[in-house]
């Protein structure tokens, strides 16, 4: 399990409490960051940001604008996917990292989190990916797995989405396996609707469809 203690960065800008809105825009402008974490002798007070710092006039103290702040944060113990769903919350490229003391450990970049995603759902890994279309009512994770063992494969990673508009859920599957043609014709005689897929054979598949048709085309 990841924590966030474990993806903090510690190269990052902050402003304080009692300093001078004219030097924080031009953090921000150095930065070319929308927000900035707040300081008051350690102590994080919230993120400041740029709108409102601009609107603000230059000699203003930051603490002025206090009524404005947005307090997003993770603690050093929390679970990485909860970083995730600040940044989604507040619309932040980093989120701050607090201790037990309320002191600012650190930061969790957008980079970082992306690249800690691309591990944990194994897009880099070798291996293929299905998306499923299923109904909420039909989804049956024993099945899906059983479908996918049958063809000597396994699942290394699983992900839903659901729809909001309808009552279908969409299945993400990341397999071990490159060659991918059996395990979709599989899921299609058993009436699952496969939206997406990839692998090596989709490819290898594709191209010798395309070369068959167009030896039967030349052949009339």
């Amino acid at each position: 399990m990841t924590y966030c203690s474990q993806l903090i960065e510690t190269n990052f800008e902050s402003i304080d409490f009692h300093g001078l809105v004219s030097i924080a825009i031009g953090k921000l402008e150095k930065f070319q960051s929308r927000y900035l974490p707040v300081l008051d002798q350690g102590q994080y007070m919230g993120m400041v940001s740029e709108d409102d710092l601009l609107d603000a006039e230059p000699t203003e103290e930051i603490s002025s604008l206090q009524r404005f702040f947005i307090k997003p944060l993770v603690r050093t113990g929390d679970h990485f996917m909860l970083a995730l769903r600040v940044r989604v919350k507040f619309g932040i490229d980093s989120v701050p990292v607090v201790n037990e003391k309320n002191e600012l450990e650190g930061i969790i970049g957008i980079e970082n989190m992306l690249d800690h995603i691309t591990q944990m759902t194994g897009a880099a890994d070798i291996g293929s990916m299905l998306v499923l279309e299923i109904s909420r009512h039909d989804y049956a994770l024993g099945e899906i797995n059983r479908l996918v063992e049958s063809n000597d494969a396994m699942i290394m990673h699983l992900n839903t989405i659901a729809d909001s508009n309808s009552d279908h859920i969409q299945v993400v599957l990341r397999i071990n396996k490159e060659e991918v043609s059996d395990i979709v014709a599989t899921f299609q005689r058993h009436e699952y609707h496969v939206l997406y897929y990839y692998g090596e054979e989709s490819y290898g598949n594709t191209l010798q469809a395309n070369l068959d048709h167009l030896f039967t085309y030349l052949n009339v």
